[in-house]
């Protein structure tokens, strides 16, 4: 095949066999930056502090009261957060923003396990935390798993309490407990889905009994449990009431593979894309147009919520940099502001898995290590519930990415009928703007660890500072 011949063929180029030497030692260590966030930054709440400091450092200013801005120009990098759960930075372009901006999206939320508002109890001298799962997961793979706990309690004058117990060296840790599997049989022969119920998902706590307590009360490990967490926090059990407390795999980020060229860790899926995005905001030089990125919450349940990609937060945010601009709130220009609007949805995708090959389309499928994921669409069966990006507009993003040499390739979410998914895209369409779901593919997406190649990760940046310098 001559090299006119080649030419004519759309093939996946894996990033660590055509980057020089230099461009592999920026990929690791923009990586070793990524890990560090992945450990500290398992929540949403958590990304959000950690995301606000980075503004600051930035020179970006908050944004205190949406609605209530005072009048000067939008002429300098600014910031507003929803509720301590999601967050939007925006930095001015050359162009006013009511001609448009460059927006990307990618969600903070991962799945895991919530308290529920009522979970501790007493069982055979255990005391048990009781839960409900967060998302799309395989309970079992929650089991006889390393768990910590992070979040924060609302006493009932306001005081807040933050709770971060599991991933210091000195703190415990909690856990599901699985069956034997000498004693196993009629569990093993039940459908994955069924072997373990969303009501077995309690995790341990403690066994120590209430000292000088009467020896016939059944709760004396659980009065223990409250007059610990009294001590320490000065909480009492109906506290747990207005508390968002969640479970996630204890335990840092590391390298992967003997060449290290991966990464393991809980939250690839969509914190991959958000560290990615925020970056990026940072190092893409001023352009014509406006940039701003959306990290946002509750992507893994739906989006809905007053802190999800469905709540008007976003457009109000949008406003208020048309308010600044303008000084004058006016729905003609926020309308076309949105129109005029090119956005990234950040999301990540499956990577083919030759261990499970039978559910994807070998041809239709990312490849992990081939660079960051183009996807047209995603929904489940027949384009359900998806936003599907216009022939134009995948043109603009493919010449973006040509045209500053990135690794990319595109991708689906297995075979038609397999299953599917949706992502935060859907609820930009709503407002009629252009936009396309884009990030790296994951080996093992939604398991209390996934997969990521450094290279993907990599791309991933390098894609989005090239849309927001396009």
């Amino acid at each position: 095949m001559d090299k006119k011949e080649k030419n004519l063929l759309f093939e996946k180029k894996f990033a660590f066999d055509v980057w020089d030497e230099a461009t592999i030692k920026k990929c690791f260590d923009f990586c070793e930056e990524y890990k560090k966030f992945l450990s500290e930054c398992k929540t949403e709440r958590k990304n959000v502090s950690y995301i606000e400091q980075r503004a600051k450092d930035a020179g970006f200013q908050k944004l205190e009261h949406i609605g209530q801005a005072d009048k000067t120009n939008f002429n300098k990098p600014v910031y507003s957060i929803n509720r301590g759960k999601s967050i939007i930075l925006a930095k001015p372009g050359k162009k006013p923003i009511k001609s448009g901006a460059r927006i990307i999206l990618a969600h903070i939320d991962s799945p895991r396990l919530d308290l529920k508002v009522k979970p501790l109890f007493e069982g055979e001298h255990i005391a048990f935390l009781k839960t409900h799962y967060y998302g799309g997961i395989k309970k079992y793979q929650w089991t006889a798993l390393p768990l910590a706990i992070y979040g924060v309690i609302i006493k009932q004058d306001g005081l807040k309490v933050e709770i971060s117990i599991g991933d210091k060296p000195e703190d415990p840790i909690f856990m599901i407990t699985d069956l034997l599997p000498h004693l196993a049989k009629q569990q093993e022969e039940k459908k994955l889905s069924e072997a373990i119920t969303a009501e077995s998902l309690n995790v341990v706590a403690g066994s120590m009994a209430v000292k000088n307590g009467d020896d016939k009360d059944k709760d004396a490990v659980k009065k223990n449990l409250l007059k610990l967490l009294n001590e320490k926090y000065g909480i009492a059990e109906e506290d747990f009431v207005s508390a968002d407390l969640e479970l996630v795999p204890q335990g840092l980020a590391r390298d992967l593979g003997f060449d290290r060229s991966m990464i393991a860790a809980y939250g690839h899926d969509d914190r991959v894309c958000a560290y990615a995005a925020l970056q990026s905001t940072f190092d893409a030089k001023q352009n014509e147009y406006a940039t701003v990125v959306v990290l946002t919450d509750k992507e893994e349940i739906g989006s809905e919520g007053n802190t999800g990609a469905s709540s008007n937060y976003i457009t109000d945010f949008i406003s208020e940099l048309l308010y600044l601009e303008t000084g004058e709130h006016n729905e003609n220009y926020l309308r076309d502001t949105l129109t005029l609007s090119k956005a990234i949805s950040a999301d990540v995708t499956a990577g083919f898995d030759p261990d499970y090959a039978d559910v994807f389309d070998s041809l239709n499928t990312a490849r992990i290590g081939a660079g960051v994921v183009m996807e047209k669409h995603c929904g489940h069966h027949g384009k359900y519930d998806t936003s599907e990006a216009t022939a134009e507009y995948m043109a603009f993003v493919r010449k973006t990415l040509n045209t500053n040499k990135i690794n990319w390739q595109t991708g689906g979410l297995g075979k038609v009928d397999e299953g599917g998914g949706g992502t935060i895209a859907v609820f930009f369409a709503r407002n009629n703007i252009d936009v396309v779901d884009m990030g790296p593919a994951l080996l093992s997406m939604h398991a209390p660890f996934e997969i990521a190649s450094k290279a993907d990760i990599y791309s991933t940046y390098l894609a989005y500072k090239a849309f927001y310098e396009s």
